[in-house]
């Protein structure tokens, strides 16, 4: 009886907790990059942080998305993707206008030099959103094409969940470049890690394709590693690398 009784309680109760999870989902993981992009809105200064973590995810959600055309999967993600693509777009977009008004060299580079000592260290943001729109019209070309190939259709899901996994790889080589974790938001690798464990244990529980949970493992090891670099350059301050002069590498990543 008193299960019965209860029942008109835990049914609504369940559903609320359902739907913030979706809600978690969706944007969670857009709230980390909020207090990044304040501070380089703040300070006027990109340096630390690098447009390859936006590379990555961009790469990373547009073939999410294709992959579910081949093999449709809960809805919070793939609205996560979208909200995520929006999201990166905005941070290169104030990336890029930093960048530049910082910049000393009056020499422009755009996406259609196709000089890849410059690749992705563009001038303008619609070169940024000539790349994306390119790769996703290509990707999507052959998608479309092979849809009926399911060891495309897995393969996909795989390379779309492992390319988000090294999400913060270029942070952790940037990091380890510089000797220091300067300019880089704390806060936002706090948020990686934390969004990151979640989004892996939302994986395992509502039993999404098994490249998500095994790639979300990966993901989290490497936000950890990067916290270890927040401690070790803090507490043991190191002389940056010496470089050899290159087109590149006096600007920001």
């Amino acid at each position: 009886m008193e299960a019965d009784g209860l029942e008109w309680l835990v049914v609504p109760v369940h559903q609320l907790v359902s739907w913030g999870a979706a809600g978690a989902m969706i944007f969670g993981g857009v709230v980390p990059y909020i207090p990044q992009y304040r501070d380089i809105k703040r300070t006027q200064n990109a340096e630390g942080f690098s447009t390859y973590v936006c590379l990555v995810l961009l790469v990373a959600n547009i073939l999410r998305i294709l992959f579910w055309f081949g093999r449709h999967f809960e809805s919070p993600l793939l609205w996560q993707s979208i909200i995520m693509i929006i999201t990166m777009l905005l941070m290169l977009k104030l990336c890029t206008e930093v960048r530049v008004s910082n910049e000393l060299n009056i020499k422009r580079r755009s996406f259609s030099d196709f000089d890849l000592n410059y690749f992705w260290h563009w001038s303008k943001f619609t070169d940024y959103v000539q790349c994306v729109l390119t790769f996703t019209g290509v990707t999507g070309y052959i998608t479309y094409l092979s849809l009926d190939s399911f060891l495309f259709v897995e393969t996909l899901g795989f390379l779309a969940v492992f390319t988000e996994a090294m999400l913060g790889v270029p942070q952790l080589y940037r990091n380890y470049q510089n000797r220091s974790t300067d300019g880089m938001s704390v806060k936002m690798v706090l948020m990686w890690t934390s969004g990151d464990t979640f989004k892996t244990v939302y994986f395992i529980l509502n039993q999404a394709p098994f490249q998500f949970s095994i790639c979300g493992l990966l993901q989290v090891f490497v936000d950890m590693a990067i916290l270890l670099q927040v401690y070790f350059y803090s507490y043991y301050p190191q002389k940056p690398a010496s470089h050899t002069a290159h087109p590149a590498s006096t600007k920001a990543l």
